[in-house]
């Protein structure tokens, strides 16, 4: 079992950052494809983007050029910069893991199905 805890959200500015964190306990492999998802009210969960085990990404063309994924294996640690926030990014932000590698060799980001650990989850609320 994984277990996935995220931190870093809260209220900004539209043109303003954050910096989300999920740390990974309990069966922690760095082999693990590990992915960012959100979800804003009445919506469904969306994909945000992926990160193999080698660091290598693949975004939502929502977040392209906005967001950076990237992953600390030593700390067990999943991170998601994100710049330049719009209200449209609003939305609760999880963390996810997979221990399938196939997860992470879409062109795009993954439904959130083909993921079966997944944290709480943390607030992100940007205004105008």
């Amino acid at each position: 079992q994984v277990q996935l805890v995220e931190s870093g959200g809260g209220s900004v500015q539209t043109g303003g950052s954050l910096r989300l964190s999920c740390i990974a306990s309990g069966y922690t492999d760095i082999s693990y494809c590990m992915g960012w998802f959100r979800q804003a009210p009445g919506k469904g969960r969306e994909e945000v983007a992926t990160i193999d085990r080698g660091g290598s990404t693949v975004y939502a063309d929502s977040v392209k050029g906005r967001f950076t994924a990237s992953r600390d294996n030593a700390k067990n640690t999943l991170y998601l910069q994100m710049n330049s926030l719009k209200p449209e990014d609003t939305a609760m932000y999880f963390c996810a893991a997979t221990g399938w590698d196939g997860a992470c060799s879409t062109s795009t980001p993954p439904p959130s199905a083909w993921f079966n650990y997944w944290g709480q989850g943390t607030q992100v609320a940007v205004s105008t």
